[in-house]
């Protein structure tokens, strides 16, 4: 049997699994991520996969990188991604891995990869047109049509977070005001709260206190999913896939959230799309970028 191995960069730890053709992890490793020091991570990163090759001897067909964009897809580079810093900036991933292996590698962002795995294993796995997002720390967007990550002329589609839906919103870091992920991701609701004097540690504190009566944390909430459906409601009319997934915390441990988000965009297309309207939430949880990562070292290797 051949394997695949799917890598995720993380801005606080990086995680490496052994996939088979099956998509089954049958290892996995992690590790702190250095967010200063690509070459650290990545020489951690090949002694892992090193240690998966030796074992029984096993035939590596390629590795797919999972990291946090933007990215340079055509030429496998890190871009100016917020959650590393110092060395990573415009540091040509795919190709040092390459090296530091001597296995194909080849990067790809966090959340097409998401799609991608939900497009071939998970919740997708029976439709032709994919669209996934993640409603985590930050807030990203992939898209699968037949198999194939969408990436647009530049590798920039569905780099989503700066996508004005709300005119002199909400600031979030150095992200433009009233951006999508300004509005609707985790960190952006936590945010929000603190700045209004609410004692929270996450977003689901946020959505407690809302549930409890607390107006603010209500206007919150419902802020964050009145402004991702009607994001959502733009890519159903740009696009029309025929399932929409939501991972990532909120989405996957906020009880109701995206039932009421699917409501929502049902109120803001057009009457004979409604019956088409389809948001599910994630099955595959926090493996959907390792799992994704695989699919694509596979079929690069096909």
């Amino acid at each position: 049997m051949k394997y695949a191995v799917g890598v995720d960069i993380g801005g606080t730890n990086s995680r490496v699994a052994l996939i088979d053709e099956e998509m089954n992890i049958i290892d996995r490793v992690q590790f702190p991520t250095n967010v200063e020091d690509p070459d650290e991570t990545l020489k951690q990163l090949a002694a892992v996969v090193k240690g998966f090759e030796a074992s029984d001897n096993r035939e590596l067909v390629g590795i797919g990188v999972s990291c946090p964009g933007p990215l340079d897809l055509i030429n496998g580079i890190v871009m100016e991604t917020p959650n590393l810093k110092g060395n990573w900036h415009h540091y040509p991933v795919a190709k040092k891995i390459e090296e530091y292996t001597g296995i194909p590698s080849y990067l790809e962002n966090d959340a097409n990869l998401a799609a991608l795995a939900e497009a071939v294993v998970g919740e997708g796995k029976d439709y032709r047109f994919v669209q996934f997002l993640t409603i985590s720390t930050g807030l990203g967007s992939g898209q699968v049509i037949d198999g194939e990550i969408y990436i647009g002329a530049h590798g920039f589609g569905h780099e989503v977070a700066n996508v004005c839906m709300w005119q002199d919103g909400p600031q979030h870091g150095s992200l433009y005001p009233g951006g999508i992920e300004a509005i609707s991701s985790g960190t952006a609701i936590t945010t929000r709260a603190l700045d209004k004097g609410l004692n929270v540690k996450h977003a689901g504190e946020v959505n407690d206190l809302a549930i409890a009566g607390n107006e603010i944390a209500k206007e919150i909430m419902d802020d964050a999913k009145k402004y991702l459906a009607s994001f959502i409601s733009a890519l159903i009319a740009i696009t029309d896939p025929e399932i929409v997934i939501l991972g990532g915390s909120v989405a996957l441990k906020i009880d109701g959230f995206v039932d009421e988000v699917e409501d929502l965009v049902k109120d803001q297309v057009f009457d004979v799309v409604k019956p088409y309207v389809n948001v599910r939430k994630s099955t595959l949880n926090e493996d959907s970028g390792l799992l994704g990562a695989g699919c694509l070292a596979f079929s690069k290797a096909s």
